[in-house]
């Protein structure tokens, strides 16, 4: 049929005044090569920024383009490792990026996944993080759109959150809470002093036989789990019902303890137990999904896709808890996501001190966006990290709301970083050993 022949068959009255009022052919022909290549927005360096404004080593990529201003951040943060990180933005992905359009994500990110051989390494996951949330960052910006309008826009007016409460004995937890509570947390993770309540432990029968460092700590399970069950019991009676408990037990108990140890929590209803076993141990989900009605969080010491899917597919944990950057990634959380909502799973995206606010953002603006949302961890950032980074998420009554810019809507004052060094390399920054009476290492 040629054009006449179609005007007519569309019913449009006369053939002249028709035809007049169409657009010429030419208008719908696709634009030339040079036209395109105009509106090509390209990389033209990736850069790594290291600081330490709370204690704890953050990394912060900037991608930079063609276009004159316009830039992205990612979060690339492997706080015990943090120059490796520095060493493969600068000396891999810059190099590998140059030169390739902002606009092909996924694209990008699949080619610097593979551009190693070998992948899903703590190290190079962060460093592609970098490059992926910056990306995502660009993306927003030159949609003049928050990155959670991209995703089709809030499921949720903000982001509620969960804040941490602990004390070495059940007078400072109970005082912790309340203030916890008093700044409007609906949400509390309780912990009896640091991770396995190391301290009500006595017996370091490896120090005594000159076993280890000096500086070795102790833990021993029985002491932390009894102490941990009495925790709960009183916060319960202190508080009520209404409070959403949480609690981590960082998979510091072996897995018939961390069963029986759910079982028995049972009655004082915890919103969720994170981390109950190791990586290595992951087969015994299906065991302790089958003993105990309890929630399960789990997720953030996977690097690989190979980790997370079997728990969710086989409905094995109740929140997916990964570390953004180390999984490689804002596209890689989305997939997480998608994949997890299909199986009424739902997310705890980690969110400690050592994420920049950079990667809180991100956080945040996927929590808006997902329909299923569980909880956040807060961070809060002090004002040191606020020196550097403009934009901050910010908290209320419990819940966090995001920067409207475009974007993450966080920027980064590079010269106000350098007054925050990382740690120096005969003083780096690692998990000192952890060990039972009779020296054996406790993971993780």
């Amino acid at each position: 049929m040629n054009r006449r022949d179609w005007i007519r068959s569309l019913g449009l009255g006369t053939l002249a005044t028709s035809a007049a009022a169409l657009p010429s052919a030419s208008a719908f022909a696709a634009p030339s090569p040079a036209s395109r290549s105009m509106d090509l927005v390209k990389i033209t360096r990736v850069r790594a920024f290291a600081t330490r404004p709370n204690k704890v080593n953050l990394i912060v990529v900037k991608v930079e383009t063609s276009e004159p201003g316009l830039y992205g951040l990612g979060c690339a943060t492997f706080t015990q490792r943090p120059t490796p990180v520095l060493a493969a933005v600068a000396d891999f992905l810059d190099p590998f990026a140059r030169g390739r359009d902002v606009s092909n994500i996924e694209d990008l990110w699949q080619n610097a996944y593979t551009s190693s051989y070998w992948r899903n390494g703590p190290v190079l996951n962060n460093a592609l993080s970098g490059l992926d949330m910056a990306l995502w960052d660009i993306q927003g910006k030159r949609a003049g759109m928050p990155v959670y309008q991209l995703l089709g826009g809030k499921c949720r007016f903000a982001v509620d959150c969960y804040s941490h409460a602990s004390g070495r004995d059940l007078k400072e937890v109970e005082d912790s809470v309340r203030s916890k509570l008093e700044q409007g947390f609906r949400h509390v993770r309780i912990q009896m002093g640091s991770y396995g309540s190391e301290h009500l432990s006595t017996r370091s029968d490896f120090k005594d036989a000159g076993f280890g460092m000096p500086q070795d700590r102790l833990m021993e399970s029985q002491p932390y789990i009894k102490a941990t069950l009495k925790m709960f019991e009183h916060v319960r009676n202190v508080f009520g019902d209404e409070p959403e408990l949480l609690h981590d037990v960082h998979e510091r108990i072996e897995p018939r303890d961390a069963i029986r140890f759910l079982k028995e929590l049972e009655k004082y209803r915890p919103f969720f137990i994170e981390d109950p076993l190791p990586p290595e141990a992951n087969d015994y989900f299906r065991q302790m999904r089958a003993a105990t009605t309890v929630p399960i969080a789990m997720g953030e010491l996977f690097n690989s896709p190979h980790e997370w899917i079997p728990l969710i597919k086989d409905r094995l944990i109740d929140f997916i808890r990964v570390h953004l950057s180390q999984t490689g990634g804002f596209s890689v959380a989305r997939k997480i996501a998608t994949l997890a909502e299909m199986f009424n799973v739902r997310s705890a995206w980690h969110g400690p001190g050592d994420v920049s606010p950079v990667g809180h953002a991100a956080n945040f603006h996927l929590d808006l966006a997902i329909h299923n949302f569980g909880i956040q961890e807060y961070s809060p950032f002090n004002d040191a990290t606020q020196d550097i980074f403009s934009g901050c998420p910010t908290l209320k009554n419990g819940y966090v709301s995001v920067n409207e810019a475009p974007g993450w809507g966080v920027d980064f004052n590079e010269e106000a970083a350098k007054k925050y060094p990382i740690d120096k390399p005969e003083r780096p920054a690692y998990w000192d050993p952890v060990r039972r009476r009779d020296g054996t290492a406790v993971r993780p």
